[in-house]
């Protein structure tokens, strides 16, 4: 993330537009919809449950909905329900973007609100007014796909949180580490198969890297599950809720996650240019197999320079992105990425130490572990420190800033398998294929 030293409108939202940026219930829980009105009412064992006199055309009755693996479900709303999955909070949500998005408001709203009073009173603490906040998250969406701003309208209807603050939880998070210009480059990416791994399939991982302050947001992640019903691929989300997300697959089995790109691709933005995280999105939605979003990546210019990383079923890329050029590196059966580039047509001296020792320590243990590297093996070597050899950090001293791996992913893109941590937390598995409808 780069912060820029101009005007609030621009300073702060160029440097957002880069950044890296349970109740548990026991009784049974029901949503009717009747129009766009939803009657509910809030009973001391439910988070969600309707009043006997609500009447509606759609009923989604939780007594109906079973355990799905090790998923167990504990509300509903609409179309949508809220599991739970060890230490972290699942949601699957189903219909057009708006109808999805009101079942995300509905079914996150405690958390919602919490986080937005978090952010408010933060920004507060720092000089910035409401309306000012707002303009920057305004300003970050505008150039989004209409589809994500029918879903910030859905949770605009049910959330109690007014549209404009919704965009503002999207770019939320990010404040943290962008007002303060609490910024470092971070983030890994490690992707094996074929001779890396016991039986050819690929398995891939990434770290998300960032500042401790951060960790105030690690108690509101959320999985969340979006089943369009337009044709569309299913895709899965893992960030803090309402935030924009960073780490996405689809239900054809891709995933999609960035890296900082540190230094290498200059400091320059352009602010007529949507957000390239923001387009991740869009791209699972819409692609199916990895030369499909090869292309996609490829006909598509970033607002700044990042470094995207794609993994697929059979192989792994990772693209090195500036302003006007994108290069894409390949491996045979392994490839890893941190915060600087590599492909040497760039003529750039790698100086990040702490980068090129992240990427090294990824090759490192992916070598020690040839031949043996399942989805077990990656999560341990993505458990190994960074002081210990690893790519990982936990409360770790960088440039003068404590840093953590605020969360991890283990994806195995043939069976749709996902693994997720966040900091100081264990691994939980859960299989995506039983949740993408």
């Amino acid at each position: 993330m780069r912060l820029h030293t101009k005007d609030l409108r621009k300073t702060v939202l160029r440097a957002l537009l880069t950044a890296f940026l349970v109740a548990t219930i026991n009784q049974p829980v029901m949503a009717m919809m009747n129009g766009d009105d939803t009657k509910t009412a809030f009973t001391e064992n439910s988070s969600l449950q309707t009043g006997p006199e609500a009447e509606g055309k759609m009923v989604f009755d939780l007594n109906a909905s079973k355990a799905i693996g090790n998923l167990t479900p504990v509300a509903a709303f609409e179309g949508g329900i809220r599991y739970r999955a060890g230490a972290y909070d699942v949601i699957v949500l189903n219909g057009s973007y708006r109808e999805m998005g009101r079942q995300y408001g509905a079914l996150m709203k405690d958390e919602l609100q919490s986080v937005h009073a978090i952010i408010e009173s933060f920004s507060s603490e720092r000089g910035y007014s409401t309306e000012q906040i707002r303009e920057i998250g305004s300003k970050g969406c505008e150039y989004q796909p209409e589809r994500m701003k029918s879903i910030y309208e859905g949770m605009a209807e049910t959330s109690g949180i007014a549209e404009e603050d919704v965009k503002v939880l999207y770019y939320g998070p990010v404040l943290f580490v962008a007002l303060p210009n609490l910024t470092r480059a971070s983030c890994s990416f490690l992707a094996a198969w074929g001779n890396y791994t016991p039986d050819g399939a690929l398995v891939v991982s990434r770290n998300w890297d960032l500042p401790d302050i951060f960790l105030i947001f690690n108690p509101y992640y959320v999985l969340v599950i979006y089943n369009p019903t337009d044709g569309s691929n299913g895709v899965a989300t893992f960030g803090p809720v309402g935030s924009r997300p960073e780490t996405l697959m689809n239900s054809a089995g891709l995933l999609i996650a960035d890296d900082n790109s540190g230094r290498s691709g200059g400091g320059l933005v352009l602010d007529n240019r949507p957000d390239i995280i923001s387009q991740f999105f869009r791209l699972m939605l819409d692609y199916s197999t990895l030369e499909q979003l090869d292309a996609g990546i490829m006909s598509t210019r970033p607002d700044s320079s990042w470094i995207v990383n794609v993994a697929g079923p059979d192989k792994a890329y990772s693209y090195e992105m500036n302003l006007y050029e994108t290069k894409r590196r390949e491996g045979p059966d392994l490839i890893a990425a941190a915060n600087h580039f590599l492909d040497p047509t760039w003529h750039i001296e790698i100086s990040d130490e702490d980068s090129l020792r992240r990427y090294n320590n990824l090759l490192n243990l992916s070598e020690e572990n040839k031949g043996s590297i399942d989805a077990s093996k990656m999560m341990e070597i993505r458990d190994v420190l960074i002081e210990d050899g690893g790519a990982t950090f936990l409360h770790y001293t960088m440039g003068g800033m404590n840093f953590s791996t605020n969360h991890q992913v283990v994806f195995v893109p043939q069976t749709r398998i996902l693994w997720m941590k966040t900091a100081e937390q264990p691994w939980q598995e859960v299989n995506l294929s039983s949740l993408f409808s």
